[in-house]
């Protein structure tokens, strides 16, 4: 699962994308524009690793997201087909919005998130509109010569989300089937991908509640409450600066700031959580690791995540919630509490389940 990062000139999200992903970028890199980075960010998650502190295992494997930096957004940008590519392969968006003050880099216009988030957002939808336009010329002609069902309801999705992008409200908040959205995959639109909304703020010996504030301070609190939408914030200056130091130093950087979590681990946490995505667990002394699937997945489709050969042989899943392992303190202590249970392959896996397939393979 991808997640693009997006924004206006000088908002940092290049830098932003390399204190995620570790992905260190060349001169060369910053001065081509259009060039696509891409990169892998692990999820933080405190359940794995108090696992792992119960069972001391040799490997250790967190979840991971995939971000794509792309140069800066804008209708240019937008009409190369190369930059549209790679903004439509992405499942999600992360949209940085410049909310610091530095003389290393200069304003280009005032302060006013909201107003950047308005400008790209019609720039997504002029683009969608474009290509809906021509599909809707295509589909007039191809049901003058024959009309089938399946591109009558095609023509009627299209003419209904043509409408949504006039009404200036993007296709992510648009009430669509689970048949509408497999109707329309094709398209990739890009104002129908979810969206987080990340404010990049100034440093501050306040950081914490700034941090916590700013959201509401940059009245985003009605946007990012929209359908397939979030918020968050971050010190990009004050990330850099820890992305440097070890995490006993970082975490003592932290509290002077009066923080318990950087602000890049709740984007990334956040960006997970935005792609409807949920972790399981599988534990033992040779290896603890995160598993990633959609939400509401069953426990036999969850078992591919594994590997296919469990989900084609699979037969039950012993399952326990994370935390009643640990208080049980061994599996064996579960089975005979009663809480590691047996579920079958229509179990919908919980966040945070902590797994065992059985398998007849």
């Amino acid at each position: 699962m991808k997640t693009g990062i997006i924004g206006l000139p000088q908002v940092g999200k290049t830098s932003l994308f390399g204190i995620l992903t570790k992905v260190h970028l060349s001169e060369q890199a910053y001065s081509n524009p259009r060039e696509a980075h891409i990169g892998f960010a692990k999820v933080p998650d405190e359940r794995l690793d108090k696992l792992a502190a119960l069972y001391h295992p040799k490997k250790l494997t967190h979840a991971s997201v995939e971000y794509v930096d792309v140069g800066a957004i804008g209708q240019d940008a937008l009409k190369e087909t190369a930059y549209v590519g790679h903004l439509r392969q992405v499942d999600a968006l992360i949209h940085v919005l410049r909310a610091f003050e530095s003389d290393e880099v200069p304003l280009v216009a005032p302060i006013d998130p909201l107003r950047d988030i308005k400008n790209v957002e019609f720039d997504l939808m002029v683009s969608d509109l474009g290509q809906i336009e021509k599909r809707l010329e295509r589909l007039e002609k191809d049901l003058k010569k024959m009309k089938t069902p399946e591109l009558e309801k095609e023509n009627e999705l299209l003419i209904r989300a043509k409408a949504q992008i006039e009404a200036e409200k993007p296709l992510r908040e648009m009430q669509m089937s689970a048949e509408d959205k497999k109707r329309i995959r094709g398209f990739m639109f890009l104002s129908e991908k979810p969206m987080l909304y990340v404010l990049n703020i100034g440093e501050s010996t306040e950081l914490g509640k700034d941090l916590e504030a700013a959201v509401a301070k940059y009245n985003l609190a009605e946007v990012a409450s929209r359908p397939n939408a979030g918020a968050s914030a971050i010190c990009g200056k004050v990330e850099a600066e820890l992305a440097q130091m070890s995490d006993e130093d970082a975490a003592e950087f932290l509290g002077s700031y009066g923080l318990t979590e950087s602000g890049l681990t709740r984007l990334i946490r956040n960006s997970y959580h935005l792609l409807g995505l949920i972790s399981f667990f599988t534990a033992g002394e040779d290896e603890c690791r995160a598993w990633t699937i959609p939400a509401n997945t069953r426990a036999q489709n969850g078992a591919g995540a594994i590997h296919s050969d469990l989900e084609k042989h699979f037969i039950r899943a012993e399952t326990i919630r994370w935390d009643q392992l640990l208080e049980a303190g061994s599996e064996a202590n579960a089975r005979a509490k009663g809480t590691l249970r047996l579920e079958g392959k229509d179990y919908i896996v919980q966040d945070g389940d902590v797994m065992h397939i059985r398998h007849s393979g």
